[in-house]
C-alpha cells in the first residue's frame, strides 16, 4: 500500500504526538503507513502526490483569519505551502482530509470566505449531516446526528466555488464540506476523545479559547460527553483511498 501523509502544525511536542497517535489509532495505520511531517518545524518540501494514497491535515493554533501583521514568519510560510498544496490537491482531486485547520486552508480558496462570524467555544455539540452528507461516501457511514468535539475562532461563512455542504451545527453552518469527489474539510475534530481534549485545553490555555475559570468545567463537560462517531471518518478515509 502507498502510505498516507499526515501534516501537523502543533509546536508543543506532547500535543503534536498525541494528535498523531490519535490519528494512527483512528485510521488503523502503522507509523510507516502514515508518514508525519511537522510543518511548524520546517518547510514541507517537494510533494509528489502520486507517492501518497491520501493526505490528512491536523488542527493547530494557526487561523487563516488572523491579521497578516500578527502572523509569525512560520505561519506565513505554512499558509503559503498549504495554499500551493491545496491548489494541486483540488486540481487533481487527490484524496485529502483536513481536520479543523483544513477549513481555513480549503475554505478560503476560490471565492470562499473564512472569518470570525461563526466561531464556537470548546466543547461537544450535535452535528447534523445534510442530505448530501448522508449520501456522501465518506460521511454517509455516520448517523444523521452525532456529537463531536470542537472549539474554533474562525469558520467558513461562504463556501468556496464548487463546495458541497456536508454537515452543520446550530451555531456554525459549515462544519464539513467537499470539493470535487475526494477533497474534504471538517471543522470538528474527528480524532479527539475526552482525554485528548482535556490535554489540549491545558496546552492552549494562553491561546484565547476560554477564560481561566472555565477550564475545569470544560474538562468535566468533556468527560461526560458521548463522542464516539467522528473517529470513524478516519478509518473510512483509509478504506476508501488506500492504494497499492
Amino acid at each position: 500500500m502507498r502510505p498516507f501523509l499526515f501534516l501537523g502544525t502543533r509546536a508543543e511536542d506532547e500535543v503534536a504526538q498525541q494528535e498523531y497517535d490519535a490519528v494512527l489509532a483512528g485510521t488503523g495505520l502503522r507509523p510507516d503507513e502514515l508518514v508525519r511531517v511537522r510543518l511548524e518545524a520546517g518547510p514541507l518540501g517537494a510533494i509528489d502526490l502520486d507517492d501518497w494514497s491520501g493526505i490528512i491535515l491536523g488542527g493547530g493554533p494557526f487561523n487563516r483569519s488572523d491579521p497578516d501583521e500578527e502572523k509569525s514568519l512560520v505561519q506565513h510560510r505554512v499558509e503559503a505551502e498549504l495554499h500551493d498544496l491545496a491548489e494541486r490537491v483540488v486540481a487533481t482531486d487527490h484524496p485529502f482530509l483536513g481536520a479543523c485547520y483544513g477549513i481555513g486552508v480549503l475554505g478560503s480558496r476560490a471565492g470562499g470566505v473564512v472569518d470570525r462570524t461563526y466561531g464556537e467555544p470548546v466543547g461537544a455539540l450535535p452535528v447534523r449531516l445534510t442530505p448530501e452528507g448522508l449520501e456522501d461516501p465518506l460521511f454517509g457511514r455516520l448517523p444523521e446526528v452525532f456529537s463531536a468535539f470542537l472549539g474554533h475562532k474562525e469558520a467558513v461563512s461562504r463556501l468556496p466555488e464548487g463546495g458541497v455542504l456536508l454537515a452543520s451545527t446550530d451555531t456554525c453552518p459549515v462544519h464539513a464540506f467537499r470539493l470535487g469527489r475526494n477533497v474534504y474539510a471538517t471543522q470538528f475534530h474527528p480524532e479527539l476523545d475526552a482525554a485528548a481534549l482535556c490535554d489540549r485545553l491545558d496546552a492552549y490555555s494562553a491561546h484565547g479559547y476560554y477564560e481561566p475559570h472555565e477550564l475545569e468545567p470544560l474538562k468535566a463537560t468533556a468527560r461526560e460527553a458521548m463522542v464516539i462517531e467522528p473517529v470513524r471518518l478516519l478509518a473510512r478515509f483509509v478504506e476508501l483511498y488506500a492504494r497499492t
